[in-house]
């Protein structure tokens, strides 16, 4: 899990903070200008997804993702950012999406919490 230590940081992440959790390991991070926060007493820790057998960096050009549609993923296009290893995915319908070229890859599932259940 890749993560750095974020400065002064005022908001508090945590349930109904406002920002959308993602699950993360054995825990929930929160999404926040396309960063990944960790709420770790009383700093942030900034995280990111891990490429792993569920969140993999393949290359998927059969998928029917957002790009497929018409839509083109990137900043400011509806859709939250979510660092994902090296690069930033977007979460369309539960999944990972990454533009590639003419295409989009499926970068797998991310599960969103709830706020009764972050």
């Amino acid at each position: 899990m890749a993560r750095s230590e974020q400065g002064e940081h005022a908001h508090q992440h945590g349930r109904g903070c406002g920002h959308t959790g993602i699950r993360h390991g054995d825990h929930v991070d929160y999404l926040h200008d396309g960063h990944l926060h960790h709420q770790s007493d009383d700093r942030v820790v900034e995280h990111r997804l891990d490429v792993a057998d569920t969140n993999p960096v393949s290359c998927t050009p059969g998928f029917l993702g957002a790009h497929d549609r018409g839509h083109t993923l990137g900043p400011g296009c509806g859709h939250e950012a979510v660092p994902h290893g090296d690069h930033t995915d977007y979460i369309v319908e539960g999944q990972l999406h990454h533009s590639h070229g003419d295409h989009c890859d499926d970068h797998g599932k991310v599960v969103v919490a709830t706020p009764f259940s972050a």
